[in-house]
């Protein structure tokens, strides 16, 4: 604006207009320079307050924080933390092995009748087949109890006297 005003009076030839017109054109750059660098002073001082600000409230933290920290140290006493801390472990030890025989006992208690009924299920399956083989066959065979003499004979003819050698020759009282 202030060049168009400085030609206009170039154009008429007042120069004296000119010149202070001249002077109000630098005077206002100058204005607007120093308008320029107190805005960025005044923009800088407000982030230093922010961060001044940041920093006393980091400040205060760690005095809590010590604070805090003295307190825990006071009530904590680290040969008592270290003992139950060992006691725990201790502990935790002979649970670990007492759940481990207690799971050993059950997994024999299931697994052995498991197996006992499927090793008998096996032996009723093949005496079954073994069976119907054999009970056709029995049928056809001689009885074996009318060729021998019977048992209570035997038996009479030999003595206490004898039983009694014997189960000494054997090496029982």
């Amino acid at each position: 604006m202030k060049e168009l005003e400085i030609k206009k009076m170039a154009k008429i030839g007042n120069k004296e207009a000119c010149r202070v017109l001249a002077k109000q054109l630098v005077h206002l750059r100058k204005q607007k320079t120093r308008t320029f660098a107190v805005s960025s002073k005044v923009t800088s001082m407000c982030t230093q307050t922010k961060v001044m600000n940041s920093q006393m409230k980091m400040a205060g933290a760690m005095s809590t924080t010590a604070k805090t920290m003295q307190a825990v140290n006071k009530k904590m006493d680290p040969q008592k933390t270290l003992q139950t801390m060992q006691n725990f472990q201790k502990e935790n030890m002979k649970m670990e092995m007492t759940e481990e025989m207690i799971n050993d006992t059950l997994d024999d208690i299931f697994d052995g009748s498991d197996d006992e009924e499927e090793s008998q299920d096996i032996v009723n399956q093949v005496l079954d087949e073994i069976g119907i083989e054999i009970s056709g066959k029995m049928a056809k065979a001689p009885s074996a109890a009318r060729s021998l003499p019977s048992a209570s004979t035997s038996k009479a003819t030999i003595s206490d006297e004898e039983i009694e050698r014997q189960l000494k020759a054997l090496g029982v009282d």
